[in-house]
C-alpha cells in the first residue's frame, strides 16, 4: 500500500475527469468459494478499487461524489468470532485512514445510498461488473433486470480511469520491477532444474513456489509446457523429455498486486538442437528489433508490424516462407506462425485495465482494430506515450491443426513453403518475453536482466 495523499490525489484527478453528477461506484471484490462456502479461492481485490484506495481485503466499496468531492468507504468492523479465526484487523477507521479517507459508513448504509440515489434518478455511475455477484448486488440496488445492469455501465468513467491507470507513476514502477525480478527468480529456478524424466507440473509447482515466496503470488495461471504452440496451455501432466523445448510464460504480482509476465523458451536437454536454435533465433532477432523500436510517438501497430517483417524474413530465409516479405506480412501469412498481438499494457492487471474495455486501452480514433487473421488479436495499437508500461513478446509457433487447415485451403500457397513445414510440426513453439515502460526517449526494460540468448541459456542449463 502507498502512503495515504497518492490515493488522495488518484480520486481528485478522477473528479476532475469524471462524471460531474450522480455517484461515482467503485465496488471491492468478495470472497468467492471453490466448492462450500468457507473453501475459496486466493481472494485477489478488483484492481479499480485498489488504484483508489489500496485497500485489499474483501466486502467493501467506494462512493465518490462529484456534486461535494467526497469519498467514503463503505464496509464492516469484524465482529468477535472473526478476531477468534482471523486474528485482529485493522478497523475501518484506520483502513479509511490509510487510504486518504476522512467519512466511512457501514456496507448496509452504503448499499441504502445506492438505491436511494437510484429511486430518486440521480445517476449512478459504474464499471463494467466483471463477476457475477456484484451483477446481482448491482441489479438489486439499481431495481433493474441484470441484462440492463451489463450494458449500462459508464462509459466516461471507464475513459477516465483508463486515463489515468495507463500512466505508470515512479513508485508503480518501483511494484513492478519488484514483481518482474520475482519472476526472474522464478524462471531462473525452472531453467536450473527441469530435467528429462520430470512432469511439467513438477517445474510448475517450483515457480509456483517462489511467487509466494516473493510475498504474492502468481499474476496468472502459469503457462510451463512442452507444447509451446498452445498459446494459453494451462496443462501441466506431461512427462518432460529430452530434444523437447519447455516453454514458461510465468509471471509473479508483487505484494501490492503490481504484475510482471515473463516468457522464456530454453532446451530440455543442455542444448538447443540445430533446428531450435535457427528457429529461436528468429524470434530472439524480432524481440530485440522490436523493443529497440520502442519509443514515444511510435505506434505500437508498427512495432508489431516490424516484429512481422522479422519473423518473416527470417522464416523465408530458412525456405519456410516465399515471396515478398512486405506482400506476405501485408495479406497476413505471418500469422500462420504469429497468431497473436507482439504486447499489450502491463500493470496492477497483467492486461491492464481490459475489464474496462480492451478497445479502448490499446486503440484510439487514429487506429481501429483489424479483422484479419493474427492483426485483429493485437491488444495494443495506438501511440505509445511516456508512461506506459507493456509487454513485448513476438513468437513463433507450429500448430499442427493450423497448418493442415491452411495447407487443405491453399491458404497464402504464394508466401508459405508447405512442403518444408513437415520437418518442423513437432518443434512446438517459442516466445520471447520482457516487460517495458516508455520513457521521455525511448523505452527502459523492467527488472533485472533475464537470460535470453542461446549462449546464456545454454550455458546455465549446463551448469
Amino acid at each position: 500500500m502507498f502512503k495515504s495523499p497518492t490515493y488522495h490525489n488518484r480520486r481528485q484527478t478522477l473528479l476532475r475527469q469524471a462524471p460531474a453528477e450522480g455517484l461515482i461506484l467503485l465496488f471491492g471484490n468478495e470472497e468467492s468459494p471453490m466448492n462450500y462456502q468457507d473453501n475459496v479461492y486466493p481472494f485477489r481485490q478488483d484492481s479499480n478499487f485498489l488504484y483508489f484506495t489500496g485497500i485489499m481485503d474483501p466486502h467493501h466499496f467506494l462512493l465518490i461524489d462529484p456534486a461535494t468531492g467526497e469519498s467514503t468507504l463503505y464496509g464492516d468492523d469484524l465482529s468477535l468470532d472473526h478476531v477468534v479465526w482471523m486474528g485482529a484487523q485493522p478497523t475501518m477507521a484506520e483502513k479509511a485512514a490509510a487510504a486518504g479517507l476522512e467519512k466511512w459508513d457501514t456496507y448496509a448504509a452504503g448499499l441504502a445510498k445506492i438505491k436511494q440515489a437510484a429511486t430518486r434518478q440521480h445517476p449512478v455511475h459504474y464499471l463494467p461488473p466483471y463477476r457475477h455477484d456484484r451483477l446481482i448486488l448491482l441489479a438489486n440496488c439499481l431495481e433493474q433486470p441484470t441484462a440492463e445492469v451489463e450494458k449500462g455501465f459508464s462509459e466516461q468513467l471507464c475513459k477516465a480511469i483508463i486515463g489515468l491507470r495507463s500512466y505508470k507513476s515512479a513508485e508503480e514502477l518501483r511494484e513492478m520491477e519488484i514483481a518482474v525480478n520475482i519472476s526472474r527468480a522464478m524462471h531462473l529456478a525452472a531453467m536450473k532444474s527441469c530435467r528429462p524424466g520430470q512432469t511439467e507440473a513438477a517445474v510448475a509447482g517450483i515457480v509456483e513456489g517462489l511467487a509466494v515466496a516473493g510475498g504474492g503470488r502468481l499474476a496468472y495461471s502459469c503457462i510451463g509446457t512442452i507444447n509451446g504452440h498452445i498459446l494459453h496451455n494451462h496443462y501441466h501432466g506431461n512427462t518432460i523429455k529430452d530434444g523437447q523445448l519447455y516453454l514458461l510464460d510465468a509471471g509473479a504480482s508483487s505484494p501490492s498486486q503490481y504484475a510482471g509476465d515473463i516468457t522464456r523458451t530454453f532446451p530440455v536437454g543442455q542444448q538447443f538442437t540445430s533446428q531450435q536454435k535457427e528457429i529461436y533465433e528468429v524470434v530472439l532477432e524480432a524481440q530485440e528489433k522490436t523493443i529497440a523500436a520502442v519509443q514515444p510517438g511510435r505506434s505500437f501497430l508498427d512495432v508489431h508490424l516490424l516484429a512481422a517483417h522479422t519473423i518473416t524474413q527470417g522464416l523465408k530465409a530458412l525456405g519456410l516462407m516465399k515471396g515478398d516479405v512486405a506482400e506476405a506480412v501485408q495479406q497476413g501469412a505471418h500469422a500462420l506462425f504469429f497468431p497473436h498481438g507482439l504486447g499489450h499494457m502491463i500493470g496492477l492487471d497483467v492486461h491492464d485495465m481490459e475489464d474496462l474495455n480492451e478497445d479502448w486501452i490499446g486503440y484510439d480514433e487514429t487506429v481501429q482494430r483489424s479483422t484479419q487473421f493474427g492483426l485483429k488479436s493485437l491488444r495494443l495499437a495506438k501511440k505509445l506515450e511516456p508512461g506506459f508500461a507493456l509487454t513485448v513478446e513476438p513468437g513463433i509457433y507450429f500448430i499442427p491443426a493450423l497448418i493442415d487447415q491452411w495447407a487443405s485451403n491453399h491458404q497464402h500457397q504464394d508466401f508459405i513453403n508447405y512442403p518444408a513445414l513437415e520437418a518442423y510440426r513437432q518443434l512446438g513453439g517459442i516466445r520471447i518475453e520482457d516487460n517495458l515502460v516508455v520513457t521521455p526517449t525511448a523505452y527502459e526494460i523492467l527488472g533485472k536482466p533475464i537470460p535470453k540468448t542461446v549462449t546464456d541459456i545454454e550455458t546455465l542449463r549446463q551448469e
